[in-house]
């Protein structure tokens, strides 16, 4: 059978299960998340609602009523989540220039909603570094927004064309981005040298309209990208892209799963614009433990 346009070679040859579906939410989901009591929590695009799903096949749970359009989603230390708003085409699109959207602190039990930084542009990808720095994206300009933990708000960090996806090494070194169209490709930012990111791995010209959306990193600290039409789950090696998964079409994000049980350590799981949440055994990390 002929490889479908804009798909990237398997990873490995490695025979593993199919995706299962383990939790439908009915709105677009921007954005998952997992907490380290394996509880996951997923952004919606349209309602601009939080939801908290308890395990895989649990009924989801409105945290929060609309609170924007949602974007990226994180988990604090604390258990306190960090939710992304303006990710509307308007806010996406004037972010650059007039940022003013929010970044919410939620609670993940009463759905409290607060304001924890105001001032950045529309934000799509929320990525947390270990020492509590929050980065932004916003799809329709080039910043990359930076809130410090004691927080001061840069709404202009860096810059990268169409910025998603976005992911903070483990050191906290290094920002990972996913520039979306145009000449998809990941950049890497390092955090002490914000005005040179640079260009780390591109795309193949095929994979010129596979639209890659949402980023995470796995265990090892590389990265896996959602893409939506390629419907492949990317992965970074040796300085090029494999697909740990296909025929995922769609998706928006992906996230690993945390804790021993619920949506549990180890396990890859993927969310898309059908609302669908499915594990995608191909991306597990059987030996994980409770990372």
């Amino acid at each position: 059978m002929p490889a479908p346009a804009y798909a990237a070679p398997a990873c490995d040859a490695t025979v593993s299960a199919p995706p299962v579906q383990v939790a439908h939410i009915p709105d677009w989901v921007e954005s998952i998340v997992v907490d380290r009591r394996g509880r996951m929590f997923a952004t919606a695009y349209f309602t601009g609602r939080v939801y908290r799903m308890d395990a895989p096949g649990s009924t989801p749970v409105s945290l929060t009523g609309n609170v924007g359009a949602n974007g990226g989603i994180v988990v604090r230390d604390d258990g306190q989540l960090l939710v992304g708003t303006g990710n509307d085409l308007v806010h996406s699109l004037s972010g650059d220039v007039l940022p003013i959207s929010r970044l919410l602190l939620v609670d993940p039990e009463s759905g409290q909603v607060t304001t924890y930084a105001s001032g950045l542009g529309g934000i799509d990808g929320v990525a947390l570094a270990p020492d509590g720095t929050v980065y932004t994206t916003t799809l329709g300009g080039r910043n990359i927004g930076r809130v410090t933990p004691d927080g001061r708000v840069e709404p202009a960090w860096a810059q990268v064309p169409q910025p998603n996806g976005v992911a903070v090494s483990p050191d906290g070194k290094q920002v990972y981005v996913i520039q979306t169209t145009i000449a998809p490709g990941l950049y890497r930012i390092p955090v002490d040298d914000p005005s040179h990111p640079r260009r780390w791995i591109s795309a193949a010209p095929s994979d010129a309209l596979a639209f890659p959306d949402g980023l995470t990193l796995d265990r090892r600290g590389r990265p896996l990208i959602a893409t939506h039409a390629a419907g492949q789950i990317w992965r970074a090696e040796g300085g090029s892209l494999c697909a740990v998964e296909s025929g995922m079409y769609l998706s928006t994000q992906i996230t690993y799963g945390h804790g021993d049980r619920g949506f549990s350590a180890g396990k890859l799981y993927r969310s898309g614009v059908d609302g669908k949440i499915y594990e995608v055994p191909a991306g597990a990390e059987p030996s994980a433990g409770q990372f």
